[in-house]
């Protein structure tokens, strides 16, 4: 079953102008570039430079031979063979009717080279697990409705929007479902496939993770031994949501910080973690300047942990900032985020900066919220360089409550579904 893609609209958008002539896309592996790519460039002949024989005879192609045999193609998993982006970068500067999309899974490898040879020559996007809104897509062809988060975030409407309960939103059973597959398994698309069984889709996560480690982390980087990074990513996930302290995590691993800095580098790098930076532009508020680190899809967690749901507290707000996290980004909207706490115990899970100002974010796993889950998000707006937006409670309570005329508490279901 093919999901559709919200980036989909935008990329269909330019692909068709002169500037697009070369297109990038960098994500996790089994994200659905190769898909989304077939879909949306149908014509452009498919080039796997998996194969190492086939790699060295493009290596030997002129760029005139590139354009005769190739002047529209897809080159998948580029950064097996950064000196191609050399032999497209001298076709695209000698001829103007070339077309080409590039496709990888490491920022790193691929990411360094494109900005590097190609420079003011292409467009980049990352691709990264469904969200909630393309996962209640059962077709290409089938519209994406926005979330409310994605139409507040754009201001085609704002909080007076949200319903007085989940159960009044007539999309609520599409929505549930969403929710539901995304608690317990995650958003790659492969395991939407109605053929498999809910044995089969954890096998495919834990086949995942150790392709993850035999390939992609190999790809970055030439471990002796895979063990400390392996025991690092465990350990991230199992503080999951937490304040990352790098001593700490040394000592647990046994390997020096720079080393454990490194290793989670690799993570961010291959699109297995979020690295929210802490806030910390009030000189005069002492605050904690350590980042939080957020897996990006919960599934993928699930199987480093070797676990199938009971969702802590941590693993449920890194899903939750996963998601706002990546609505955000398919929208190309331009935003950063951050989490801000204070010495004395104020804390914020989630800011999201926007040119306006913040939307600040708390996230409850309770089923019951009252105004001291909203303390926080009532009292941060004067700690802050500029206005804030809205604040949001989301949680697993059916009822919105609005606490004040800037803090709403909502279902996370109704609001990022």
């Amino acid at each position: 079953m093919d999901k559709n893609r919200q980036i989909e609209r935008i990329i269909s958008s330019v692909k068709d102008k002169r500037h697009a002539r070369i297109i990038v896309f960098t994500g996790a592996r089994q994200v659905g570039k190769t898909t989304l790519v077939k879909q949306v460039f149908p014509e452009y002949e498919y080039l796997s430079i998996e194969d190492p024989i086939l790699r060295k005879a493009y290596l030997n192609l002129s760029a005139a031979q590139w354009k005769s045999q190739f002047p529209k193609a897809t080159l998948d998993e580029v950064q097996k063979e950064p000196q191609l982006i050399e032999s497209i970068k001298a076709t695209y500067d000698t001829y103007e009717d070339v077309h080409y999309v590039l496709l990888g899974s490491s920022q790193l490898l691929l990411l360094e080279k494109v900005r590097e040879s190609l420079a003011g020559r292409c467009l980049i996007y990352e691709l990264y697990p469904l969200t909630l809104p393309e996962l209640a897509t059962q077709t290409w062809q089938d519209a994406i409705v926005p979330s409310l988060w994605q139409q507040i975030i754009t201001r085609q409407c704002d909080s007076s929007a949200i319903l007085p309960s989940f159960l009044m939103d007539k999309r609520m059973p599409v929505k549930n479902a969403s929710w539901e597959h995304y608690l317990r398994l995650g958003g790659y698309p492969a395991l939407v496939a109605d053929d498999m069984t809910e044995d089969d889709k954890y096998t495919w996560l834990r086949t995942y993770v150790q392709t993850y480690l035999e390939r992609d982390v190999r790809d970055l980087v030439s471990f002796r031994d895979l063990e400390p990074f392996i025991k690092l990513q465990r350990a991230v996930a199992v503080y999951t949501g937490g304040l990352f302290n790098a001593s700490n995590f040394a000592r647990d691993v046994g390997v020096t910080s720079k080393t454990v800095q490194r290793y989670l580098e690799y993570l961010r790098l291959s699109y297995q973690v979020i690295i929210l930076p802490a806030w910390e532009r009030n000189a005069a508020k002492r605050l904690v300047k350590a980042p939080k680190v957020h897996f990006m899809d919960n599934g993928v967690l699930q199987a480093i942990l070797q676990k199938r749901g009971g969702l802590t507290g941590g693993e449920f707000e890194s899903l939750i900032i996963a998601e706002i996290y990546k609505q955000v980004k398919n929208l190309q909207t331009d935003a950063s985020f951050h989490h801000l706490r204070t010495q004395d115990g104020k804390e914020i899970d989630l800011l999201v900066e926007t040119q306006e100002g913040y939307y600040a974010f708390e996230v409850k796993m309770a089923e019951h919220v009252s105004p001291i889950d909203a303390r926080h998000l009532l009292d941060v707006e004067p700690i802050l360089d500029k206005p804030l937006l809205h604040g949001f409670v989301l949680s697993n309570d059916k009822e919105t409550h609005h606490f004040s005329d800037k803090v709403t508490a909502v279902h996370a279901a109704m609001f990022l579904g």
